[in-house]
């Protein structure tokens, strides 16, 4: 699947929340993430290499947290993410193989997460990342194969906009947590 994120970091948290309650949208409770990320031993920046990552995730603490494995590869000239997720059953195991494909853990990110889908293909995500000050608005969409790259941004963008966000960040979590 392809996806375009765009990522801004919230200049009122607490305003975000009354104009998204003003609209009608109703966030998930939050959900607890962390990511282990990896990267191929050859890795290098720029050059639209994998990342696999490996994600706990824990949406109640009454119930067992999840596992995922997702490989993300970011294309540079582009700006889209190429992703594809699958669930894990034995996180372990998973790790094991993850390690003996010859990929190497680069950063561990954590997160509290909430949602709100805006349709089928776009979501909306605030995160609290452990580690750098603030909260982020992030928005994905997925993007169809006759959608060009540029118009779905300039939608997402727009969104944005509603929210009064204008400055958008282009780095990662990890590369944010790498900052501080």
């Amino acid at each position: 699947m392809k996806k375009l994120i765009v990522k801004t970091k919230l200049k009122d948290r607490k305003k975000f929340f009354r104009q998204v309650e003003a609209i009608g949208l109703e966030l998930t409770p939050v959900i607890w993430q962390h990511e282990r990320i990896y990267w191929p031993a050859e890795y290098k920046p720029h050059r639209n290499y994998p990342r696999l990552v490996m994600r706990t995730e824990v949406v109640t603490t009454e119930q067992p947290a999840k596992y995922y494995l997702y490989l993300k590869r970011h294309i540079e000239d582009s700006g889209v993410d190429v992703m594809n997720f699958t669930p894990v059953g034995d996180y372990t195991e998973a790790t094991g193989i993850v390690h003996q494909l010859g990929f190497r853990k680069v950063a561990e990110v954590s997160r509290q997460r909430q949602q709100v889908e805006l349709d089928a293909k776009t979501r909306i995500y605030v995160d609290t990342v452990e580690g750098v000050p603030g909260t982020f608005l992030k928005i994905e969409a997925e993007l169809d194969e006759d959608t060009p790259v540029g118009a779905l941004r300039k939608e997402v963008e727009k969104i944005m906009g509603l929210f009064g966000q204008d400055e958008f960040v282009e780095k990662t979590y990890a590369e944010l947590l790498d900052e501080n």
